[in-house]
């Protein structure tokens, strides 16, 4: 079982390297030759997003590997709710290797009154995310017509998150999401499944579901 999460860890980290170099290659790599096609310069948002309807309980079932979720080993989760002054509350947690819980509150904070999809996301204490007046981190780039599950990402496309209202998605919902991902301009293979309790078990890459 140890080894099995230390492989686990490891695929992890990989990936998350991975992800880095591919912004970091992105952001400094040569300009563009003349006549070459030039990558938007980030994800656009959903057209509208209703905040009523996006507030609640949303389930990770899969993301880019970040720095700060090496440490969940499954059912990571986002409890959003509305607070009086516009903002919105933001509860994530998730279930350690060593069967821990593990949290963080923060808010979030709407940058964009037009389509209200690009907000601002802030937790205390974390480098470069303390405070609520930065600029946009958090994009909702694709929704389910139900809002039964949502595609986030960031201006730099650096990091990612697919969000489901239950454990598990349908075939078909994935397959919607894969196609999300890729209309965002991101790369499938960088996002790898999240394992859930009522859902998948595994950490799988999208591109091989």
């Amino acid at each position: 079982m140890r080894s099995a999460r230390r492989t686990a860890l490891r695929a992890l980290t990989v990936s998350a390297a991975v992800a880095f170099g591919v912004a970091a290659a992105a952001v400094t790599g040569p300009a563009a030759p003349a006549g070459a096609d030039v990558p938007a310069a980030g994800p656009a948002p959903v057209p509208q997003l209703d905040l009523d309807r996006y507030v609640g309980t949303w389930y990770q079932l899969a993301a880019v590997p970040q720095y700060f979720n090496l440490v969940c080993a499954r059912d990571t989760r986002a409890e959003y709710a509305p607070l009086p002054n516009g903002d919105v509350s933001v509860h994530n947690s998730c279930t350690t290797w060593n069967g821990s819980n593990n949290e963080i509150q923060g808010a979030a904070r709407v940058q964009d009154p037009r389509t209200r999809a690009q907000l601002r996301v802030a937790f205390p204490g974390v480098p470069t995310q303390e405070s609520l007046d930065g600029p946009v981190n958090y994009i909702v780039t694709a929704l389910g017509p139900d809002y039964s599950w949502a595609l986030v990402t960031d201006p730099a496309r650096i990091s990612g998150f697919v969000l489901s209202r239950g454990p598990a998605l349908s075939g078909q919902q994935w397959q919607e999401v894969v196609s999300a991902v890729q209309a965002a301009g991101e790369q499938p293979c960088l996002y790898l499944t999240s394992p859930t309790t009522g859902g998948r078990s595994d950490i799988t890459p999208l591109c091989r579901l």
